[in-house]
Parts: C-alpha cells; structure tokens; sequence
C-alpha cells in the first residue's frame, strides 16, 4: 500500500508539474499588422522584458496586411503547431482596439497560449487544435501599471503584458481572469469539402513572396477526386460568388515540371492544394488574392 501511495504521488506531482510548465516555458512570440517602420514592436517587447529579462522573444510576423483578421487566423494556423506546449503568442491585429471586444487568452488542447482580441483571430485555431479553455484578461490585474487612461494600444499595455507574466510564471492561467465558455468569435469561410464530383475550398493565404495561391484543401480531402500525378484538373476561383478564373493545369510534384509561366495545381509544404505559375506570380498575373471571401472549385 506505502508502495502504491508513494507511486501515486509521484505521477501525480510529474503531472502537475507538466500542467504548470505549460505555461513556464519563457518563450514568448509576436504577431501582429503593425510593420517594423516605428517602435510598436519594440515597445511590446520591451514591456514583456520588463516583466522578465529571462523571456525569449520572437516574431511570427509583423506584415499581416492592416486590419486582416483572416490573414491573422491563418498565420497562427500554420505556425502554433509547431512550437512546444507552454509557448504564449501574441496576436494583435485589432481594429476594434478600445471597444468591447473581448481580450483573452485561449489555451489550445496541445498547451499553447494566444493572447489576443477574441476578434475572429481565433477562428481556425480553435477548429484545428481544439480549445482547451478560454480566460478573459482581467484589466484590473493584468494591465502595465499607469497606462489606464491609454484606450488604443492594448498590444503594449495588456496583451504583451499579459503575454509576459504567464510565460515567465508570474500568474497562472487561472490568474489570467475569469473563464469564458469554450466558443470564439469567428469568421464564415468555405470549408474544404467533396461535392458530387467537385472539392470545394476557400483561398486560404498566398504564398505572398512568389504569389502562389494556397488553398485550404488538405491531401486527404483532395485525394477523392483520386488524382493522379500528371492528370490536368480544371480549376475555377470566385471573389464573393463572382467567377475570376477559369483553366485548366496539370496536378505535378514540382514546380519544374511545367514549362516557364505555366500554371500547375500541387500539394504545399503544409500538404494542401495550391496553384501557381513556375517562375510567374499567379497572383499578380490573374488578380487572385486570398481570404475569407475566394473560394475555388476543383474537378477533373
């Protein structure tokens, strides 16, 4: 019994301690549309090294394009997974800052924390990684000492803040503020899904350095139109239900495998259907960008 009593304890305190370090991983790291022409950014970190200079810093982005609360979305879904349980983002791409939006923190079902507007920026997090739980940041007790009469840079005075203490161990989860209902604010978009003999998906993202079209349709969904290497798929985009493009482009492996500015339908680095022109922009070429509003259509 002394025996049992003492490995029972055991794996409970491994446990506990696993939970708590969820959020003690020091590592802190930023999103938002502020760009890097002025101090915001520095500001933000420099508030966070206030609170520990023991923090890690990083930076996802700082170029989401202003007000995009999409592209915000979609960048935290291509890059939360990828970091440790324990890591905090910051995510402030806010035009609702000062309004009655609420500012939370959710923590996903694989441990890392987002601090953020509950804007809609939480829209495909929450559907990829699950929520675990949702707190509302309590003002009162996580905000930067004397900025309370400042109304329009929550990033600085509450959510690097915020961000700061719970990864360094200052506060709890729990201390973040009182628990919200397990649900986000989020945006309508074009799940990925068959239809009859055609898959249907939302544009995504763009491969914004070469204009590549990234889709949010995955390997597995893309594969019950049973493609085949070489076959020629036909392809039509629409912005707000109005036709945009129409062709046809032969689904390969790489990029090389079509003549120069051709286009080409292939499977990204996340394993999702995207399109492109070798050596072109396709999207300068036909004017097709991204978001919540482009869907595209797939058929053989």
């Amino acid at each position: 019994m002394k025996k049992y009593l003492q490995y029972l304890f055991c794996t409970l305190f491994v446990a506990a301690i696993t939970i708590f370090s969820f959020a003690q991983n020091k590592i802190v790291v930023f999103q938002t549309d502020f760009g890097l022409k002025d101090g915001a950014v520095s500001a933000m970190k420099g508030v966070a090294m206030g609170v520990s200079p023991d923090l890690k810093l990083f930076d996802l982005t700082h170029e989401i394009p202003v007000f995009n609360i999409w592209e915000a979305a979609y960048r935290l879904e291509q890059t939360v997974s990828y970091w440790p349980a324990g890591t905090v983002f910051v995510s402030v791409v806010d035009p609702g800052v000062g309004t009655n939006r609420k500012s939370v923190v959710l923590k996903t079902n694989s441990g890392q924390f987002i601090v953020t507007p509950d804007n809609g920026t939480l829209t495909l997090i929450a559907q990829s990684l699950g929520i675990a739980a949702i707190r509302e940041i309590d003002e009162t007790k996580n905000r930067r000492k004397g900025s309370e009469k400042s109304y329009t840079f929550h990033g600085r005075d509450v959510y690097a803040y915020t961000a700061a203490r719970l990864a360094a161990g200052v506060i709890s989860f729990e201390e973040v503020g009182p628990v919200l209902p397990n649900e986000v604010v989020s945006i309508s978009f074009q799940k990925a899904e068959l239809e009859g003999k055609k898959i249907k998906g939302t544009i995504a993202i763009l491969d914004v350095q070469y204009g590549n079209i990234w889709t949010n349709i995955s390997a597995d969904i893309f594969k019950q139109l049973d493609p085949k290497i070489g076959d020629t798929l036909k392809v039509s985009i629409y912005h707000n239900k109005i036709k945009k493009y129409e062709g046809e482009m032969p689904y390969v492996e790489t990029f090389g495998s079509v003549a120069k500015n051709k286009p080409l339908l292939y499977l990204n680095s996340l394993l999702q259907v995207s399109f492109a022109l070798n050596m072109g922009n396709f999207s300068t070429v036909h004017h097709i960008y991204s978001g919540s509003d482009w869907t595209v259509v797939i058929s053989k």
